[in-house]
């Protein structure tokens, strides 16, 4: 009896010291039923993902859906490789981070992207303030992803040159605090805010833009349509009253798509080119006006 026990013991030493030359202890790691690969020490892998994917201390993370890991003990052959940085790797893959931004807008286009509330309100704050003059809408939207490189961030610094570059572009275009935000068609211009011509008996209060029949005029500033319907020498026209007292004129128009009441924003369709009126030749009469009074449109657009 005792000899057979021993004959067992013999055998079991055999058997795992061939199992320790040829095989080493393992733990296989499985994430949502995939097999990841090899580790050697659990606890210390398990700390390793909880520093860097859950106790991630990103002020931009406001969710973290998790996958579910297992682990499981095996021998392998010592060839095989632990991989826990392609793990680590993987298991982030697969969780789902969500990163919370904050995006400050002019008229609701997202300019600039900051890390925090905070400086996004500073940065409205001091942008309405230095261009108050300007009729925009400065704004903030809280952006959401769960692809960290999604957006650009950038420093209060940054993102201030970056709204005020544009904010100055808009500035040169803006008539009376109205941004001039369309230019109503492509074309050429043949007749200039001033000039005097045979064709009429006063000094032109507009611009001439030559265009095929039929082009359609897009409005270059939002505002509520006044006017639509035929008026002497401009023929058919759209007024439209873009408040701060600027009025634009869109005259000779063969067609009137819009309507008295209608609110229409810069890039709405509202005519299209022809030549009726007081008219040579198919072109858009432009005109801007301020309380009544015209100006010249190339202040503020097709310079």
């Amino acid at each position: 009896m005792i000899r057979c026990i021993n004959l067992i013991a013999i055998a079991l030493f055999i058997v795992m010291t061939i199992i320790f030359i040829k095989y080493k202890p393992v733990c296989i790691v499985s994430a949502n039923g995939e097999k990841l690969g090899y580790i050697n020490n659990k606890n210390n892998f398990e700390a390793k993902v909880n520093e860097l994917i859950y106790n991630n201390e990103s002020e931009n993370i406001v969710a973290i859906d998790g996958v579910t890991v297992k682990y499981e003990f095996a021998f392998v052959n010592k060839k095989e490789e632990v991989n826990e940085n392609e793990i680590i790797a993987k298991i982030q893959d697969q969780t789902k981070i969500t990163y919370k931004y904050y995006a400050v807008t002019i008229d609701n286009k997202q300019k600039s992207i900051v890390n925090t509330l905070e400086e996004a309100e500073n940065l409205t704050k001091e942008i309405k303030n230095k261009y108050s003059e300007v009729k925009l809408e400065v704004g903030i939207n809280e952006v959401y992803t769960q692809n960290k490189d999604e957006y650009k961030t950038v420093n209060a610094k940054t993102a201030e040159k970056e709204i005020s570059g544009e904010l100055e572009k808009i500035k040169s275009s803006s008539v009376n605090g109205v941004y001039l935000a369309q230019k109503p068609i492509t074309g050429i211009i043949t007749s200039r805010f001033g000039s005097r011509e045979s064709i009429r008996s006063h000094a032109h209060t507009g611009l001439d833009i030559a265009a095929p029949y039929g082009t359609k005029i897009k409005a270059a500033a939002d505002g509520t349509v006044t006017w639509s319907g035929y008026k002497g020498s401009y023929g058919n026209l759209v007024i439209v009253n873009c408040g701060n007292g600027v009025e634009i004129y869109y005259g000779h128009c063969s067609k009137l798509y819009a309507k008295v009441g209608n609110e229409v924003k810069a890039g709405d369709v509202i005519g299209a080119v022809g030549s009726t009126g007081n008219s040579t030749g198919n072109h858009l009469h432009f005109e801007i006006r301020i309380n009544g009074s015209s100006v010249n449109p190339q202040k503020y657009i097709y310079n």
